[in-house]
């Protein structure tokens, strides 16, 4: 058996290290090799080419680089066509992984897409192209599969593998001594996304954040996980520029030990927000995407749902503070900051909703989704 799995991000190779050790507890002398990170690798998944190679978002932001991509789906395709793996999994990035399945499936290939792209958000058109696409996609949330009802797509809800991952619980002492924060006072986990566009957007308004929430509440600590090296010296200007002086720790990954170890964390949409939710920490959340890009979703109607980050989408509600676009103000972020710091029940409004969406999440996702694939394969 070969199983074929193409990541596109972080957070891809994050459900493929997952997914791996799963189905291989099902075909024990299967194969994988794929796109992969370092999870993936690690879970013995054999590399076609590189993570890297892949990890971009936006409009503006992707057009640079489309000739590399659209190089490296032909040799995807051409690849997997000759070497035939039994299933091909596309981890995400729907904009580069439905065009590859659909040429796969299209030559005969199985094709399974793991995490549904958001069709119920914008680009609701898509549809179309999963139902040619992918023989079963995935889903992480439970309100996903509905969607695809009528429209020809067999799609099922897993859960997701973060919720098991981080269900382990870990004090805030723990990590603070990790981390070497201060064991005593008020405590901001900054994260201000793991790509350089990102930072580019958003260290300057977040340290300016963090510099006005530390004048209102003293002895506030402040640290920082930098997902990449190369991100560090932005970070470290916006902070000497906008927050001189302050109890600020930058620390290389530690992402999760860094929000275990906060009262309170600001941070960018993105999958950060559910490992947020997931380690019980209430968070505020900002965000700004390239200015063509933001005019494009706003005067063409792509965006369909008002609020974006996951924690308000899967309790059906703004529990959680979102600051987008002309919104992301400093001023505001660190308000909404504070009453999370001294206003108990703002604090406990958002605690409550987060355990009962962890507790739908919870589904030993990894399993199910290499359960699925089975039976889609006995199917076949």
């Amino acid at each position: 058996m070969h199983f074929a799995l193409i990541a596109g991000e972080a957070s891809g190779d994050l459900l493929g290290g997952t997914l791996i050790p799963a189905l291989k507890a099902l075909f024990p002398d299967a194969r994988f090799s794929g796109v992969t990170g370092p999870r993936m690798r690690a879970a013995g998944c054999e590399t076609i080419a590189s993570i890297d190679r892949l990890s971009v978002m936006g409009i503006a932001e992707v057009l640079p680089k489309l000739p590399d991509l659209f190089r490296l789906r032909a040799e995807l395709v051409d690849r997997l066509s000759a070497d035939r793996p039994d299933v091909v999994i596309g981890i995400d990035a729907p904009d580069f992984n439905l065009g590859l399945e659909r040429r796969l499936r299209e030559r005969g290939l199985t094709t399974v897409h793991l995490v549904s792209p958001t069709v119920w958000a914008w680009r609701q058109g898509r549809v179309k192209i999963i139902a040619r696409s992918a023989d079963l996609v995935l889903c992480l949330f439970p309100f996903e599969p509905k969607f695809y009802e009528g429209h020809g797509v067999r799609a099922e809800y897993v859960g997701h593998p973060l919720a098991e991952e981080l269900a382990e619980p870990r004090s805030q002492a723990e990590a603070r001594r990790a981390l070497g924060v201060l064991a005593n006072g008020p405590c901001l986990a900054v994260l201000p996304g793991s790509r350089g566009g990102e930072l580019a957007k958003l260290a300057v308004p977040f340290a300016q954040t963090a510099a006005l929430l530390a004048a209102r509440l003293p002895g506030l600590s402040i640290v920082t996980p930098i997902a990449k090296p190369g991100l560090r010296p932005a970070m470290e200007r916006a902070i000497a520029e906008c927050a001189p002086g302050l109890d600020w720790k930058l620390v290389d990954g530690h992402s999760r030990e860094a929000m275990r170890a906060a009262d309170v964390v600001l941070l960018a949409s993105g999958t950060a927000t559910l490992e947020c939710l997931l380690l019980d920490r209430p968070m505020v959340v900002g965000y700004r995407l390239a200015g063509f890009t933001a005019f494009l979703l706003q005067t063409l109607g792509m965006l369909k749902i008002r609020n974006v980050s996951l924690p308000n989408l899967l309790a059906a509600e703004a529990v959680v503070p979102e600051f987008l676009q002309q919104q992301l103000q400093p001023s505001a972020m660190a308000d909404a900051l504070q009453a999370l710091l001294t206003d108990a029940a703002a604090r406990d409004r958002q605690l409550s909703r987060f355990a009962a969406v962890r507790s739908e999440l919870r589904r030993n996702a990894a399993q199910a989704s290499a359960q699925a694939i089975a039976e889609l394969i006995a199917a076949r």
